[in-house]
């Protein structure tokens, strides 16, 4: 079996996991970690005998790069490695942004004749085909997506992007019917800063259209759990057949469910046809190792 050689973009939370998932399927390798300063690799975590770079050039042969980086940087970096050929997966999380992104990036593989896999984790992601399927079993009604309570890890990542912030937490917390709370907690540089902090987290795009509350604390990982969930609902008329009701429920560790489904979709990257593609647009056979055969004979 020729395995799909697998670049981790930046090694956060999510890389990690990524790591993980790549030494654990039996199809892929490590092509390396590519850091934007490779002296902070012990400091980050990398695994010992890991291939480290800042240049993705230095690594070789690379059939997908795995972007584990924030969301608002994936259209540059994906764009790039796209046009060089390079497949590119990532977890973008902006879910009002994303067919515009979609048309950017489509753009740039098909020019490259690559395959960008944009938004691939559990929401949106996984649960997006859900919701498809559940829209599918019963086209009239309402479906309600209901997260947490636990760590996001884009909101996480968007205010430490904030001026003055040390560290932060973002928590979701579900009340009901698709409507959230958003926890935002902090540890900041200079405490006298943290009127500002908090009217700049309000006012950001992820947070201003939720209920959000933003405390200041003295250690934010004492505070920090990974753990993450949803509960889907969906009310609906199937045919002319009324109360058609659907749950869904899970709890997971985010960045490790995250980073198995990236990994999931660089399989599938190899798979398609050069463009960009949302998880429901994969047929999701085309996310399993092994052959077509045996996966219908063991699933269908």
């Amino acid at each position: 079996m020729k395995k799909i050689k697998a670049a981790i973009i930046g090694y956060g939370n999510i890389g990690k996991g990524v790591y993980d998932a790549i030494i654990s399927a039996p199809d892929m390798e490590l092509a390396g970690v590519v850091l934007r300063d490779k002296a902070t690799a012990a400091e980050k975590g990398v695994p010992v005998g890991a291939a480290v770079t800042e240049k993705k050039e230095e690594l070789g042969v690379v059939d997908v790069a795995m972007l584990c980086i924030p969301s608002r940087a994936v259209s540059t970096v994906a764009a790039q490695l796209l046009a060089a050929g390079i497949n590119t997966v990532d977890s973008y999380d902006i879910h009002g942004d994303i067919f515009d992104v979609q048309q950017q990036l489509a753009s740039a593989a098909k020019a490259g004749g690559s395959v960008s896999i944009l938004s691939a984790g559990w929401d949106p992601g996984t649960d997006s085909m859900v919701r498809c399927m559940l829209e599918a079993a019963a086209p009239k009604g309402l479906t309600y997506t209901n997260f947490g309570p636990g760590m996001s890890m884009g909101h996480t990542a968007a205010v430490k992007a904030i001026t003055g912030v040390k560290n932060a937490l973002s928590v979701t917390i579900p009340l009901g019917t698709g409507i959230h709370r958003r926890m935002v907690y902090v540890e900041a540089h200079d405490e006298r800063d943290f009127p500002a902090i908090s009217q700049s987290i309000k006012n950001d795009p992820y947070f201003i259209n939720d209920e959000t509350h933003v405390v200041l604390v003295d250690d934010v990982d004492a505070l920090k759990d990974m753990g993450h969930g949803v509960n889907m609902v969906r009310k609906g008329v199937s045919g002319l057949a009324d109360n058609q009701i659907f749950e869904f429920n899970m709890r997971i560790n985010n960045p490790a469910l995250t980073a198995q489904i990236m990994v999931s979709c660089a399989r599938a990257s190899t798979r398609q046809s050069p463009g960009c593609y949302t998880m429901p647009e994969i047929p999701m056979i085309d996310l399993l190792p092994g052959s077509r055969e045996d996966i219908i004979r063991r699933l269908v």
